[in-house]
């Protein structure tokens, strides 16, 4: 299946409810589940980087599990931080929220709370971008040799009908505006070999990528 890109921000507020209001817990905790022996080692004060946050699902969790940390989630929808701001308040955690798309933070003098972070992770965010060498890129500028790096997103089908299936079976039932996005978010996903190919464009080739499941890929390993 050939690629096909999506808009790279969820702005539109159907959709940003519609996601908002979605159980991703199952996927949101293999993320967790993750990070957590990467982690093993590297103590309680760290700097975690979320990138492409939207409403705080994986920033809150991180903040939950490293409670001694500085957690920062990044997006560049106002109305995803809205909602992830909220969240934050009700659970009574600091967890800061900054707006701003990958291009402007690769473009413009980089916030010195964003220098050198310990932990860099992103969930599904990969896919919406239209130069994908851009976040790989976001990537180094917030990083130094040794931290850590997860990465999770779909892993796009090999045709319509496998597209179909995976439809099927984990979203049969949901708003259209959650399931057309599901559906494009597949068609704009990469493969392993196209994720590799971004990071060897980089040197970043001690990171590795990997299949998980029928629809997911991950990329992890130290900088």
């Amino acid at each position: 299946m050939q690629r096909r890109p999506e808009p790279e921000l969820m702005s539109d507020q159907a959709q940003v409810v519609a996601y908002a209001q979605a159980d991703f817990r199952a996927g949101d905790q293999v993320l967790i589940e993750q990070l957590v022996p990467l982690l093993a080692n590297r103590g309680s004060k760290l700097k975690i980087v979320d990138l492409g946050c939207g409403p705080g699902n994986i920033t809150l969790r991180l903040a939950e599990q490293w409670s001694d940390a500085e957690v920062i989630g990044i997006d560049g929808s106002a109305a995803m931080l809205s909602i992830a701001r909220k969240r934050a308040e009700a659970q009574g955690r600091l967890t800061r929220f900054l707006e701003a798309s990958i291009q402007q933070l690769i473009t413009t003098p980089l916030p010195v709370a964003l220098a050198s972070a310990d932990v860099i992770v992103s969930n599904s965010v990969l896919h919406h971008l239209h130069d994908p060498q851009q976040f790989w890129r976001l990537v180094c500028l917030l990083g130094s040799p040794g931290t850590v790096v997860l990465h999770r997103d779909l892993r796009r089908p090999e045709s319509e009908q496998q597209l179909n299936a995976l439809q099927q079976r984990y979203l049969p039932e949901a708003p259209i505006c959650l399931i057309d996005d599901y559906r494009a978010s597949l068609r704009a996903a990469f493969t392993v070999d196209e994720v590799q190919s971004q990071l060897q464009l980089l040197g970043l080739e001690q990171l590795v990528v990997q299949e998980e499941d029928d629809r997911y890929l991950s990329v992890m390993g130290v900088l």
